[in-house]
C-alpha cells in the first residue's frame, strides 16, 4: 500500500463527518487506508469514524495532536504518512497530487484554504497556507515513512501553556531536512479548512500565543531566513507596526512631526484591510490595532524569557 492518511481527533463531530467524506470521494487510482485516532474525545467522534468504515485508534485521555498522529503512524501501513486534521476537507484530487509530488520529494507540504462554500468574516478562525515558508502546517503534510520512522515521528517540546501544543510539526520539518531529506511544495495537493465563526475578543486573545515564536526560532533558527521578515520581524505588518508604535513615541521626545512619518505604512496597511467591511471598517480597524499591539506584547515577552528576538 502506497498511503495511509492519518487524521486526529478531538471531540470533532461536527466536522470529521464531512472530512471523511472527503477522503472517500478520492479519485486515487488505488487503495489507501484512512486512519483516525481519536484523542480522548467525549462525544461521538469515535464513533462516527467506525461508522465510516476507517480504522479507528483510541487514546484513553487526550494526549494531543503530535501523539495523535504518531499513534496512526504506528499502525499505519502506506509507505505515504498524509496528514490532514478532522477540520479539514482534502479536495478529489489531493492524495493522487500529493503521491506525485512525494515522487521527487521526502516531504511535502500542501496548500491549504478556507472553505470556498463559506466567506469569512474578518475574525473567523481558518487557515491559509499558499507557499512552504518552513512551518510544515499539519493540515496537509506528506512524509514518506522510512524518513518519518527515522526521525522518530512528531516530538512535543514546546511545553505551551496557552491554548493547545503547537510546533511539533514545525520541529519535525526541519529535523527531516537538517537530516537530509528533500521537501517541496505542492499546490495541486489542496486542502479546505473549516472557517470558524469568532468575535473580536477571541480574536485577540488568540493573539497571545505568539508570544512563542521567538522559542520556536530559537529551536530553528532556519526560520529567520526562511519565514521572518527580514530576519527579525514574526511579518511584514508586525514590522509596520513597530515602526509606527516607535514614530508616536519619538514624536513628543524629539518635538517634532517628523517621526511620525513611521506610522504611514502601518496606516496604509490598516486602511486597506478594513476598508472592505464597509460599515464595519472602524471596529475592524481598530481590533486589528489592538491585535497587533497585543501580538507586540506578547513576542516582547516572549523575546525576553528566550533572548531571542522575534518583534
Amino acid at each position: 500500500m502506497r498511503a495511509s492518511v492519518i487524521v486526529p481527533a478531538h471531540n470533532a463531530v461536527s466536522t470529521l463527518g464531512r472530512t471523511l467524506e472527503a477522503l472517500a470521494a478520492q479519485d486515487l487510482d488505488e487503495p489507501f487506508e484512512v486512519i483516525v485516532v481519536d484523542d480522548g474525545s467525549h462525544d461521538a467522534t469515535a464513533a462516527l469514524a467506525e461508522d465510516a468504515g476507517v480504522r479507528v485508534v483510541r487514546h484513553a485521555e487526550s494526549l494531543g495532536p503530535g501523539p495523535a498522529r504518531n499513534s496512526g503512524a504506528e499502525v499505519a501501513k502506506g509507505e505515504a504518512l498524509a496528514f490532514t486534521d478532522a477540520d479539514c476537507y482534502p479536495t478529489p484530487s489531493w492524495l493522487r497530487e500529493a503521491l506525485a509530488a512525494l515522487e521527487h520529494a521526502d516531504l511535502v507540504q500542501g496548500a491549504v484554504r478556507p472553505d470556498p462554500e463559506v466567506a469569512p468574516m474578518p475574525f473567523d478562525r481558518t487557515v491559509w497556507v499558499v507557499a512552504e515558508v518552513g512551518l510544515y502546517e499539519t493540515a496537509n503534510l506528506i512524509v514518506r515513512r522510512d524518513w518519518f520512522e527515522r526521525l522518530g515521528g512528531f516530538e512535543d517540546w514546546l511545553g505551551a501553556r496557552i491554548g493547545k501544543p503547537l510546533a511539533e510539526d514545525v520541529w519535525l520539518g526541519w529535523r527531516l531536512r537538517r537530516a537530509g531529506a528533500r521537501s517541496a511544495f505542492s499546490a495541486e495537493a489542496l486542502v479546505h479548512h473549516e472557517v470558524f465563526p469568532r468575535g473580536p475578543g477571541a480574536y485577540l486573545a488568540e493573539r497571545t500565543r505568539v508570544t512563542y515564536f521567538p522559542d520556536i526560532v530559537e529551536k530553528v533558527p532556519e526560520l529567520r531566513a526562511e519565514f521572518l521578515f527580514a530576519r527579525t520581524f514574526l511579518t511584514r505588518r508586525s514590522a509596520a507596526f513597530d515602526f509606527a508604535v516607535a514614530g508616536l513615541l519619538a514624536a513628543p521626545l524629539l518635538r517634532s512631526r517628523l517621526p511620525l512619518l513611521l506610522a504611514a505604512p502601518y496606516a496604509r496597511i490598516l486602511v486597506r484591510g478594513a476598508l472592505p467591511w464597509g460599515r464595519r471598517a472602524p471596529r475592524v480597524a481598530l481590533a486589528e490595532a489592538a491585535a497587533d499591539a497585543i501580538g507586540l506584547g506578547a513576542l516582547a515577552l516572549g523575546t525576553a524569557r528566550r533572548r531571542s528576538p522575534v518583534l
